[in-house]
């Protein structure tokens, strides 16, 4: 006769709570920033060009951990709804280009607000201690297995 190794409750892992709480603050957040007609994707792009110089979209992808044709997607759909533009690079003309547009930079701060938002309701209930302990152990399982693309969906 077999004898089976019991299986641990599913509770009882702290991925399970970790995607439990990950999901509801990710698509608590994804509602706010529709409402700005932006996906939370498109908001991380035109977060990392505030206040930054235009950039190639190879730079971009390199800093978000995402592929160049993932950033290609996420720009033409910007530029669609005019929160980017795409322009020739002046040192390198066969080069391009990311920046954001007047639009697009009234519209980041406003996103912003409803990050900070977003953050307060689902973790104003900590203890500033709490909330300095909990973010130093997610950034230090982020530095422990060297995770390097941003979370976008």
């Amino acid at each position: 006769m077999k004898s089976t190794r019991p299986t641990s409750d599913l509770t009882a892992h702290l991925g399970y709570w970790l995607r439990y709480v990950s999901n509801h603050v990710s698509q608590a957040f994804a509602r706010k920033v529709e409402t700005r007609g932006v996906t939370v994707a498109e908001w991380v792009l035109l977060h990392q060009l505030l206040g930054a110089e235009p950039l190639a979209p190879s730079r971009v992808a390199e800093r978000l951990g995402m592929t160049r044709g993932a950033i290609t997607k996420l720009a033409d759909r910007l530029i669609a709804k005019s929160l980017l533009v795409r322009n020739a690079d002046p040192e390198d003309g066969r080069a391009q280009t990311l920046a954001l547009t007047v639009k697009s930079r009234k519209l980041v701060p406003e996103l912003a607000a409803l990050a900070d938002a977003n953050d307060s309701q689902f973790f104003d209930h900590l203890s500033p201690k709490d909330r300095a302990t909990f973010l130093r152990i997610l950034r230090g399982i982020v530095d422990a297995r060297g995770l390097k693309s941003v979370p976008v969906d």
